[in-house]
């Protein structure tokens, strides 16, 4: 069966292959409708806010995702789930990117349009892992 509704970003895939942009696109549209509280430790949200956040949640992962965490009702114990499984890719996004952006040379590519957007995809995996590293600040502060 297949999403009539549609996603506000890219569900979250099976494999976890974009977990990072998928958090910061989650915690963003999460924000914006006044659910945030929802995947924060000791919250205070209402019940309904949570069906909310929930609802939310499952319609930006994967069906088989979706069918892994099938009874867990409670948007925080689905993220920290999610998390658990899928924080570990940070450890391997910076040191990638650092090693593509030492060795990003003109020559390799045919156009400068190619190497434009290389040099855009590497320093937004450069600038992503900062603002991880800024909200795990943050949260260890209010913690």
């Amino acid at each position: 069966m297949t999403n009539l509704a549609k996603l506000e970003f890219m569900a979250l895939d099976i494999t976890g292959k974009y977990y990072l942009s998928w958090v910061l696109d989650a915690e963003i549209h999460l924000n914006a409708n006044n659910l945030d509280e929802t995947i924060k430790e000791e919250n205070k949200a209402s019940t309904q806010d949570k069906a909310k956040a929930m609802i939310f949640l499952r319609h930006h992962i994967h069906e088989a995702l979706k069918s892994e965490y099938l009874t867990i009702k409670d948007p925080l114990v689905l993220w920290t789930n999610l998390k658990e499984r899928y924080d570990h890719q940070k450890t391997v996004i910076l040191p990638r990117a650092r090693y593509e952006w030492i060795n990003l040379r003109l020559q390799d590519f045919k156009s400068i349009s190619g190497y434009n957007s290389a040099m855009f995809r590497i320093t937004s995996h450069l600038i992503l892992w900062v603002k991880i590293l800024l909200i795990r600040k943050c949260w260890k502060k209010h913690s």
